[in-house]
């Protein structure tokens, strides 16, 4: 029944994606905010919802070494499988706001995550800082978005024009609302029920807390980025695609350990710098790969995703 469940999840995930990027691709036109902003905020927070709500659920009932896990495991799967599975989908078009803004936040979260972790500990004072540095990120994205459109600045900006035009509009904007509001539900709800019946499979398989939550929990929590991603690039909507993954790996440290933090110190000794270390390369890897031209290619996510299989190999050989 487990498995039963499992495959109603991810139908569940599959049509809440839909309705998501619908309802966002056509907000994002009906009040002139670049898709890519609404990737990175309205989307990215909602599919991160997930991990938000196990990681504070496991912090606070002492299982700090879960929350931890499905943090870096999370982001880790973002890119290496989530973004390699999208760019095999449809090679995905690289807006200079992100690497020259977002990619280096996300990278620059990361190296501070690795450096507050050494200790094996996130305290309230640098879940505090994470807070402060969230805060921070979205205020100047929606400022810059306002005072400019991010479109006109790219080199591709006429192809990008004409892909907005593209975008249809829903009847009424009250319908994208409505979209966007039943999609992230489903969503939420949809990943709840994959990591309820992942955790009892996994559990029964004999795993420790810290691999459930670096493989098993953290990958059934990025199901709504990977339903939502993918639905994206089969839409050639890049700019949700992109903007969704390295949006909520940006949330998942700054959002989610900063308030599990906050509501308690995070000790997880069980998880070492080796993962963390994987994340930052991975990171890297994407960075280069968008300085070196202007899409993610298609070989480039399959690279993706055999650095993904490496990791997951280790962790696996060290049951």
């Amino acid at each position: 029944m487990e498995i039963v469940w499992l495959l109603v999840s991810l139908v569940i995930l599959y049509f809440s994606a839909e309705g998501l990027v619908s309802g966002a691709s056509s907000l994002a036109k009906r009040i002139g905010i670049s898709p890519l902003i609404i990737g990175l905020t309205i989307v990215s927070v909602g599919t991160s919802a997930p991990e938000l709500v196990v990681s504070v659920k496991a912090a606070m009932s002492g299982q700090s070494a879960l929350s931890m896990g499905n943090v870096l495991g999370s982001n880790f799967f973002n890119i290496g499988l989530i973004l390699g599975l999208a760019a095999m989908i449809y090679p995905l078009a690289v807006k200079r706001q992100l690497l020259k803004l977002d990619v280096p936040v996300m990278i620059l979260t990361t190296l501070l995550f690795f450096l507050f972790f050494l200790d094996s500990i996130i305290s309230k004072i640098e879940a505090f800082i994470f807070i402060v540095m969230l805060v921070s990120y979205t205020v100047y994205l929606l400022i810059s978005s306002k005072k400019k459109n991010i479109k006109t600045q790219d080199s591709d900006s006429e192809k990008e024009i004409r892909l907005e035009e593209e975008i249809r509009l829903n009847k009424h904007w009250t319908l994208d609302i409505l979209l966007i509001g039943v999609g992230l539900l489903g969503l939420v709800y949809g990943s709840d029920l994959l990591v309820e019946n992942a955790v009892i499979i996994a559990a029964r398989l004999g795993m420790s807390e810290a691999m459930i939550g670096l493989t098993i929990v953290a990958a059934g929590t990025s199901m709504p980025e990977l339903a939502t991603s993918v639905v994206a690039a089969v839409k050639k909507r890049a700019d949700i695609a992109i903007g969704n993954v390295v949006g909520s790996n940006i949330l998942n440290i700054l959002l989610i350990l900063g308030v599990a933090g906050m509501i308690q110190p995070i000790s997880a000794p069980d998880i070492n710098y080796i993962d963390s270390l994987f994340v930052i390369g991975i990171s890297l890897l994407l960075w280069i790969f968008m300085k070196r031209g202007t899409r993610i290619t298609r070989w480039q996510g399959v690279a993706f995703i055999l650095f993904y299989l490496v990791y997951f190999s280790v962790k696996l050989s060290t049951m």
